[in-house]
C-alpha cells in the first residue's frame, strides 16, 4: 500500500529546456560540443559538490570574455516555466490527505533562486509538501550520502510503501533497487496529467 509519494522537483514540476540550454551554451562559448571537463564541472555543480561561486569562477577563468551575469543567464536558460496544471495536480493530491508528500530535488541554489524570483506561487507550492530536500544540501551535510536512504531515514518511512516519480532513468533504477515503487514520466508528452487521472488505480 502506498503511503508516501516522492517527487523529483525539476523534472516533474518545471518545464526544462535541456536541448535549448545546450544550444545556448554552445553558442555562448563558440564550441561545437561541450568538453569532458565542462560536463564534469556541470555534474559536480548539479550534485551540489561545488558552490555557485566556484562554478562561476571556473567559467570566468576559462571564458574571460563573459561576465558573471551572462554566465548566470546562460545557466538559467534551462528553466522555462512552471505549468499551472501541475500545481493543480499537486493540490489534488494534497487535498486527499492520504499520502505523505515529499519533494526531492537536484535543483541547485542558483536554480532555486530563479524559481523563487520568477514563480509567484512558490511558497504556496512548497506548503503542500510534508518535507522538501535539496540533494546538494544533503551532500554538503553528509558527503557521499545515499539520497534515497537519507530521505527514508529522515522521515522514518519504508521504500516499499513509497513511490518515486521522476523522468531520469538513472534515478528510477536507483530507487527501484532500494524497493521503491516508481513512475517514470515523460516530460515531453507531459504524462504527469496521466498520473493524475490514474492515481486511484496506481495508489
Amino acid at each position: 500500500m502506498i503511503k508516501n509519494i516522492i517527487f523529483d522537483f525539476g523534472d516533474v514540476f518545471i518545464n526544462l529546456d535541456k536541448k535549448g540550454a545546450m544550444s545556448k551554451a554552445l553558442e555562448l562559448f563558440e564550441m561545437d560540443e561541450l568538453s569532458d571537463e565542462i560536463h564534469a564541472i556541470n555534474t559536480l555543480y548539479e550534485q551540489g559538490l561545488m558552490s555557485t561561486d566556484e562554478f562561476l569562477e571556473f567559467y570566468m577563468d576559462n571564458f574571460p570574455n563573459h561576465d558573471r551575469d551572462t554566465l548566470l543567464d546562460s545557466w538559467n536558460f534551462i528553466l522555462r516555466g512552471f505549468p499551472l496544471h501541475r500545481l493543480e495536480f499537486l493540490e489534488a493530491l494534497a487535498a486527499d490527505k492520504k499520502y505523505k508528500l515529499i519533494l526531492l530535488s537536484n535543483t541547485n541554489d542558483l536554480h532555486i533562486n530563479w524559481v523563487k524570483e520568477n514563480i509567484n506561487f512558490y511558497e504556496e507550492f512548497k506548503s503542500h509538501f510534508d518535507a522538501f530536500y535539496l540533494s546538494h544540501e544533503i551532500q554538503l551535510r553528509k558527503p557521499n550520502a545515499n539520497i534515497f536512504e537519507f530521505v527514508l531515514n529522515e522521515n522514518n518511512i519504508k521504500a516499499e510503501e513509497s513511490i518515486f516519480i521522476d523522468d531520469t532513468e538513472e534515478n528510477i533504477i536507483a530507487a527501484s533497487k532500494l524497493g521503491f515503487h516508481t513512475w517514470h514520466i515523460n516530460p515531453e508528452t507531459d504524462d504527469i496529467s496521466t498520473l493524475l487521472s490514474t492515481k486511484k488505480e496506481l495508489f
